[in-house]
């Protein structure tokens, strides 16, 4: 039997013709749902299939997540209010402080809550459209080269990565983020093709956006596409150097307009730079979002760790792997290293711009430099980070499938895909038995069918029609698990700031459960997994624990939310609180009179007021309730002018910061900076005024005495 090489596109079924396509005379419609005329007739229908699936996912029931992080959440209805809070990305519509990332990701929030109305759903399905369009972009991009069957294998696996089905029904910065970094790789590939400059400026472009998204991590893939062109272009090397130049300045240009904006605009003139120690972006860029994550010197963070050590968990190559990380991304990573490795031997001795080395570099260094940075970075690093690995996972999934499947009459070839099988139903069997109370009989199931695919694919060239089934055993073996996690976290409403997908190993609703905590500080801490009780847990006064803050099923005051309970739910540092009916009642009086109406440590614990009022609140020291904003003297000073109403002492670690010092509640580490701060304005609040409870609540009237 001879194989044509890899490199001739013409070998690959379904592979689109590299010239201009041949003139066609179908409607409109039929085009859509045909597709090119060089694609087979089952590509289209394919590909309609695999969006509409995803986004039935994505969307499935999406209002349950409430507010699902409510600190974005707050920071969307602050954008809707005041322009300024939309640029700058603040917190609260007064503009005191902005969150502690750059806005890109709010700006398509707010925009779709500006016409739409600010709700749950609002906020969330721009989130879950990122997602199908990372999936179409990714089936695009391996379309291009290989085929079509290339393109749904690694949509699928994207998709069906239960982190991203998490992320993309989430509004933490990531979906778009996961966005813009595909479009980023898919731009590669096409000036990979023909060394047009234009897609080097795209992809400079797209990572600058991505830069306003979620700041060094966007630039992760930046080096690998810098080598892989200056490899595997195709023009000589002194022009892909001035090609790299180009998409460079575009990406200095695309995130820096912004990046000066802030730093030009005059302090009094703006909100105070979350996450900052000195009101500088740079701060947050190179400090704490910045290279603090890669050492843990994170100022302003829960740091405190001993150097080459992290609070966040053990470091190392099996980090990915472990009992917290592992059954977000990691179950097809075996697969993709294997892919990755039999596709560069096949391709060995191909000429230097041989495309299909090209993509399996791209891809398998994309994975590779992302996986080492998350898996020794000693700051803060959280299980849901992992989406950044998805697209690179299903990227080489489908092309090793395609590419060695091609290949099946070499032993190698079939040997490869055997043992991407074997290592994927291992590691599937391996995961699922984490949680052995959930869908037990899946384990026995995925491993006898991937038995039969690889023994089906080593006999695959005696087969004959019967390869169509070992095909599909080996997609239900790898996919059945990552679908059923995903189904999982779909149907799981999240809420927090550290949401995780599907079951935890404790057989619970999330977190890694009691005993060794993996990616965090001691689960008295509450700062592991997906915070808050587990849904249908009883909570305070007799309410379901798992019904988010801002449930949209009902409306108070033009913001979403419930009608308030009567004693609310406490909050925390990753958590928002539900204020009560009577304490919401007391803010909202006389709330147009001032610039917040109430102020409190932690902008978690801000939000849940903030969002139950639709007003705005002071968060103080920022998302740690550790930024240096505001000192003692300007409080003081806004509190004679009279534009805060109340002072809230918080009911979590925020609130800790400022009874204590600073110190963490329940165990957790000392800040690495110092949150005096909020813990003078504290003790200023508490010898000048007087308490009263409502609701639970503490709170202290700062209008002057007898107003």
């Amino acid at each position: 039997m001879t194989v044509a090489p890899a490199s001739d596109p013409a070998t690959l079924p379904g592979t689109p013709a590299l010239g201009p396509e041949a003139p066609g005379r179908r409607s409109p419609a039929a085009r859509v749902l045909r597709g090119p005329p060089e694609d087979p007739p089952w590509a289209r229908p394919g590909l309609l299939i695999l969006l509409g699936a995803t986004a039935g996912l994505y969307l499935w029931d999406l209002g349950a997540q409430g507010w699902a992080n409510a600190f974005y959440s707050a920071a969307v209805q602050a954008g809707t209010k005041s322009w300024k809070a939309f640029f700058f990305g603040s917190f609260d519509s007064s503009n005191f402080i902005t969150v502690d990332k750059p806005p890109a990701s709010l700006w398509v929030m707010e925009l779709s809550a500006r016409i739409f109305g600010l709700n749950s759903w609002s906020i969330l399905v721009p989130q879950a459209i990122e997602g199908v369009a990372t999936v179409g972009i990714l089936y695009a991009t391996l379309r291009r080269r290989f085929s079509p069957a290339a393109g749904l294998i690694a949509g699928a696996v994207l998709a069906l990565t239960p982190v991203a089905a998490l992320m993309f029904r989430y509004n933490n910065p990531d979906a778009l983020l996961a966005l813009v970094v595909v479009g980023a790789l898919y731009a590669t590939v096409r000036v990979l093709e023909r060394a047009q400059t234009r897609w080097l400026v795209l992809a400079g472009s797209l990572l600058g956006l991505g830069f306003i998204t979620k700041l060094l991590q966007a630039l992760l893939v930046a080096p690998v596409i810098g080598v892989v062109y200056l490899f595997a272009g195709p023009p000589r090397l002194g022009r892909r150097i001035a090609q790299l130049g180009w998409g460079a300045l575009a990406f200095f240009v695309s995130a820096g307009w912004w990046v000066a904006a802030v730093e030009l605009t005059p302090a009094a003139d703006r909100p105070y730079v979350g996450g900052s120690q000195d009101n500088s972006l740079f701060n947050v860029i190179f400090g704490y979002n910045g290279f603090g994550r890669l050492t843990g010197n994170e100022a302003g963070s829960v740091g405190g760790a001993p150097a080459g050590s992290s609070i966040w968990g053990p470091t190392g190559w099996t980090r990915m792997f472990n009992s917290t990380f592992g059954t977000q991304a990691s179950w097809l990573i075996p697969a993709a290293l294997v892919a990755l490795v039999g596709i560069l031997w096949v391709t060995r001795r191909a000429p230097r711009g041989d495309r299909t080395r090209a993509a399996a570099l791209l891809w398998g260094a994309t994975l590779v430099v992302t996986m080492a940075v998350f898996s020794f970075a000693q700051g803060i690093i959280h299980p849901y980070y992992t989406v950044a690995l998805a697209p690179a996972t299903g990227a080489l999934v489908g092309l090793g499938a395609v590419v060695l499947w091609e290949r099946r009459g070499s032993w190698f070839a079939r040997g490869a895909l055997c043992g991407a099988i074997g290592f994927s139903t291992w590691w599937a069997d391996a995961l699922l038995g984490r949680t052995p109370q959930w869908n037990g009989w899946l384990r026995g199931l995925i491993v006898t069918v991937g038995a039969l695919g690889a023994i089906g694919v080593l006999a695959a060239p005696v087969l004959g029609w019967a390869k169509r089934a070992v095909v599909g055993m080996a997609l239900a073996a790898a996919l059945a698990a990552p679908l059923a996690f995903s189904i999982d976290a779909a149907a799981t409403p999240a809420s927090g700031a550290i949401p995780t997908a599907g079951p935890s190993p404790a057989a619970g609703r999330g977190g890694p459960g009691p005993g060794r905590f993996a990616s965090g500080p001691p689960r008295g801490g509450h700062l592991g997994g997906r915070l808050g009780p587990r849904p249908g847990a009883p909570g305070p006064a007799g309410r379901p624990g798992g019904t988010p803050p801002g449930h949209p099923r009902s409306r108070t005051r033009g913001a979403p939310g419930p009608a308030p309970s009567a004693r609310g739910a406490p909050g925390g540092l990753l958590n928002a609180p539900r204020a009560g009916a009577a304490l919401v009642g007391l803010l909202r009086r006389g709330a147009d009179r001032y610039s917040w109406v109430a102020a409190t440590v932690g902008a978690n614990e801000a939000a849940g007021y903030q969002l139950g009022t639709d007003d705005p609140v002071m968060a103080i020291g920022g998302f740690n309730g550790t930024d240096p904003a505001p000192s003692l003297a300007a409080f003081e000073r806004l509190v004679a002018e009279g534009r805060i109403h109340y002072f809230i002492v918080g009911g979590g670690v925020g609130g800790a910061f400022a009874r204590l010092g600073g110190i963490f509640s329940g165990g957790l580490p000392r800040a690495s900076s110092t949150s005096g701060d909020a813990a003078a304005i504290s003790s200023w609040v508490q010898s000048h005024y007087r308490a009263m409870t409502v609701d639970g609540v503490t709170l202290y009237d700062l209008r002057p005495p007898g107003a």
